[in-house]
């Protein structure tokens, strides 16, 4: 993993237009447009696949899995918690879902206006970095 490389505040719905590139030294990177990228900032509710299965998060755009370590799985994470989730996004097998492999998970299921706020800064981010860079690829 190529820690140089930012974490992009995305929604999932934004995922599914990444492209894998196939480079040797940046393995499992993709791309948004110009944007070279490995791991994704996402914020969403915890829910739960077939009750007990693989946490899933649902940011309102879409669903993506979470892989969690043995780290987090000890932590008090509970169906229904408003969280921020930074991770390496990857690519399985044709046909099934993506997964972020989970490098930092914060619950803030207390702070108000959180989901709001989280569109806000992803709209912010797309304007000051994302849509320049995108501007001048096309």
């Amino acid at each position: 993993m190529d820690y140089s490389l930012a974490a992009l505040k995305l929604l999932c719905s934004q995922l599914k237009e990444a492209r894998e590139v196939s480079s040797g030294s940046l393995q499992n990177s993709f791309t948004l447009g110009p944007i070279l990228f490995q791991r994704a900032w996402l914020q969403g509710v915890l829910v739960s696949s077939d009750g007990g299965g693989p946490f899933l998060l649902d940011d309102g755009t879409g669903v993506i899995e979470l892989s969690l370590s043995g780290e987090f799985r000890q932590r008090q994470l509970k169906v229904g918690m408003y969280v921020m989730v930074v991770g390496g996004y990857f690519l399985r097998a044709a046909g099934e879902p993506s997964v972020i492999k989970v490098h930092k998970i914060v619950d803030l299921s207390s702070s108000p206006n959180r989901e709001a706020m989280w569109y806000l800064e992803v709209i912010e981010a797309y304007k000051l970095f994302y849509q320049p860079l995108m501007d001048e690829f096309m």
